[in-house]
């Protein structure tokens, strides 16, 4: 008969149990310090003082705090960015334009009286001369005339007036026959009766909207500079009307602040700018008798 053996499972099973409990705890040796440090760097990135991470900024100050609000609004969200990144990465982008100057309106110094004014003693060296204007002007024989502010003069009238002699020019506020309408810068009479009690006068304009009011300091203005130096501002309606709005509305009399308000209507010229060149070139002729600056 064949002799028979018994099956070799049995020490096989046993020996892939042994290889297993092996493999378990070198699996035990290796995580178990792994894990170990871990938690020590989570502690340390805990107690740090990364101000970029947000559990920091949520744990640990309110200075922190303040930080991570402003970031969300400026539409960084701290939980959904890298905290590799550094605080000059999370800062928004800077504009590339140069920030545009300001400039301070420039200071004017006022005398306290005008008793140091010194006329000159001898006017030899002056040539003496009058001046009158031409204040209107008669329509051609053509028929066809356009009045103008500045009246129709001629290119060998203009040399003329270049000579220290004494002659009647065109200076503006030439006005037409009473058939045509006014060539501009119409006033009202009760301030051309002012302006021409005016002795010493310091004039400014708006025209257009194209400014806002700046009003002279009266800390350094004396009393007697008050009373006897006439302060005008000249603007067309749509300036004053703009001022009212932002409250600076003249008073019975006319004034905001020092300014006399004086309302210009029919500006002669479209050009705002050209239209101011007027109560600043011909200051002569809006105040007669005075001093302008």
């Amino acid at each position: 008969m064949p002799e028979r053996r018994l099956p070799i499972t049995a020490p096989a099973v046993a020996g892939s149990r042994r290889y297993c409990r092996k493999l378990r705890r070198r699996c035990r040796l290796i995580l178990l310090p792994a894990f170990a440090l871990a938690l020590l760097y989570l502690a340390y990135l805990s107690f740090s003082s990364h101000a970029n991470l947000p559990f920091h900024a949520t744990n640990h100050g309110t200075s922190n705090r303040e930080n991570l609000l402003k970031l969300k609004d400026l539409g960084y969200s701290p939980y959904l960015t890298n905290i590799s990144m550094t605080r000059y990465e999370l800062e928004p982008p800077k504009s590339r334009k140069r920030p545009r100057k300001r400039y301070a309106p420039c200071e004017i110094q006022f005398l306290p009286a005008v008793d140091d004014l010194v006329e000159p003693a001898h006017y030899e060296n002056f040539t003496q001369f009058s001046l009158n204007y031409i204040l209107k002007e008669e329509v051609p024989g053509n028929g066809f005339f356009e009045p103008l502010f500045g009246g129709h003069q001629s290119l060998q009238d203009r040399e003329e007036t270049y000579h220290a002699k004494d002659q009647t020019l065109h200076c503006g506020f030439v006005r037409g026959t009473n058939d045509y309408p006014s060539t501009g810068f119409d006033l009202d009479a009760n301030d051309r009766r002012y302006m021409a009690t005016c002795h010493v006068a310091v004039s400014s304009c708006i025209f257009g909207s194209s400014d806002y009011l700046r009003r002279p300091t009266k800390s350094r203005i004396g009393s007697y500079a008050k009373k006897n130096v006439c302060f005008v501002m000249f603007m067309d309606e749509l300036t004053l009307a703009t001022l009212s709005s932002e409250g600076h509305m003249p008073d019975e009399n006319g004034f905001v602040g020092l300014w006399r308000i004086v309302v210009v209507k029919n500006l002669p010229y479209k050009d705002m700018r050209r239209a101011g060149k007027v109560p600043k070139f011909l200051s002569h002729r809006l105040f007669p008798s005075a001093i302008c600056a």
